[in-house]
């Protein structure tokens, strides 16, 4: 009897152990911006938070000027979501139109493209071509992608934001008549990493530099992140890996 009580829970262990690989597996997304020039792969680690996030990857020169984006989430790249509003406060069950300047400002602002509604965020007019977006991944994920850049130093930056997710100082009531904050509460984080391409080091890892705008009114940058709880659980660890 003992002896298959103890098979029992062997199997039950191998069983589990398998199960955590195979839900930890790296998804392989790609990106092909219009030149390449220096080719590297993003490492990106799920945090416990991590629930279906939008996120964009892009290239600036040390001076902190936009040069591309690299990757986008679809949802953010067209401004159709799931769930499309019909008129204000008012939504339908099927793929729409929606306004989101809180999602990602910060980068919105730098790619600095105007909608015809004055916004930077992507409309479908002023969509990011399909060879740099795609859908969110469902965790865990490797982006194969690169720069047109070749120069000897140059900035790989991040934003991402999940909605929705309000904590004790980004309440529900915190900015009562701003439909754009309610969508998003905690903003939106910014990771960044210098990479050069003279040194030996070929593994880079991305750190946080501060979050965008709340509402997504402006493109500045603000660099106390005390205030964010759970918006710094998203993501576990970002690795930019040289090829």
């Amino acid at each position: 009897m003992y002896k298959y009580a103890l098979i029992f829970i062997v199997f039950l262990i191998t069983s589990c152990t398998s199960n955590k690989n195979i839900t930890e597996q790296k998804v392989i997304i790609s990106s092909v911006p219009e030149l390449i020039n220096t080719q590297f792969e993003i490492e990106f680690f799920k945090g416990k938070e991590y629930n279906h996030p939008s996120f964009a990857f892009w290239i600036e020169n040390l001076k902190g000027e936009y040069i591309e984006t690299i990757y986008v989430t679809q949802f953010v790249s067209t401004s159709k979501f799931e769930h499309g509003e019909i008129k204000s406060g008012k939504w339908k069950n099927e793929p729409g139109v929606v306004r989101r300047p809180a999602t990602l400002p910060y980068w919105a602002h730098k790619r600095n493209i105007k909608a015809n509604d004055s916004l930077y965020i992507p409309a479908p007019e002023t969509t990011v071509p399909d060879a740099i977006s795609g859908a969110t991944p469902q965790g865990t994920f490797l982006l194969k992608t690169g720069t047109k850049v070749k120069t000897e130093k140059f900035r790989v930056l991040m934003e991402i934001n999940q909605a929705w997710d309000s904590n004790e100082f980004w309440t529900n009531s915190k900015f009562q008549d701003d439909r754009d904050y309610f969508a998003s509460l905690q903003p939106a984080i910014v990771y960044a990493v210098t990479i050069d391409l003279n040194s030996k080091e070929t593994e880079y890892f991305l750190n946080p530099i501060g979050h965008s705008h709340p509402s997504g009114k402006n493109g500045k940058l603000f660099t106390d992140l005390t205030t964010l709880t759970t918006a710094k659980e998203i993501t576990e660890k970002i690795i930019v890996n040289l090829k």
